[in-house]
């Protein structure tokens, strides 16, 4: 990507299928269901009744946990299920490419509905250093497509929402995020050429 980019031209993202390849949860309640031997069904039943609890930071990674093994009977020890948790992570590695060729000029931001313990994890990743600003559900309290979500996003990136574009694999946060100011992205893993050409207009554009 060309380093001759507007100066008032930035970008953020989501992180759940734009730096993942498909979604987090289902290879995570899949992954539980194959260590485990319970149905998927029921481990998916269970978790997506209350993963709402993580994304808002209402609970612990441990707090949700237990409640899931008490409603699927699903017997590993959470000492078990964090590495399998934080191994479910499926990187988009054509992303994380594109991330690293931004030029200097371009602040990041990432918006995400996200987990305790998943979000300290990424933050840990030497590949996220190159983004600005990092707003995570779990910790501020409000998850997309809240606009409590995006005005967190701009007052963290530190420039006006006109000035960003959003990328997101949902089309109703790509709606939020209009209806906040942004200029949404909508991306798919598939057509990621394609994207790096739509960002790269964006950027550039006068």
């Amino acid at each position: 990507m060309s380093d001759v980019v507007s100066t008032a031209r930035h970008v953020a993202f989501d992180w759940g299928g734009v730096f993942t390849v498909g979604t987090f949860d289902g290879r995570s309640t899949q992954n539980v269901a194959d260590r485990s031997g319970v149905p998927v069904e029921r481990v998916r039943d269970s978790y997506f009744r209350h993963v709402r609890q993580l994304e808002v930071g209402a609970w612990t990674l441990p707090d949700f946990w237990t409640t899931l093994q008490a409603e699927t009977g699903v017997t590993l020890a959470y000492s078990e299920f964090e590495p399998l948790y934080l191994g479910s992570i499926h990187d988009n590695l054509p992303m994380y490419t594109t991330l690293a060729a931004l030029p200097p000029a371009v602040r990041v931001g990432l918006l995400s509905n996200n987990y305790p313990v998943v979000s300290d994890h990424l933050r840990r990743d030497p590949r996220f250093s190159r983004f600005d600003a990092l707003v995570f559900s779990n910790e501020l309290g409000h998850k997309k497509p809240a606009p409590e979500s995006f005005a967190a996003l701009e007052d963290a990136m530190g420039v006006p929402a006109a000035q960003v574009a959003f990328v997101d694999d949902v089309q109703e946060n790509i709606d939020a995020a209009n209806r906040a100011g942004f200029h949404g992205i909508l991306y798919h893993h598939d057509h990621h050429t394609e994207f790096e050409q739509t960002l790269s207009d964006w950027l550039h554009r006068s």
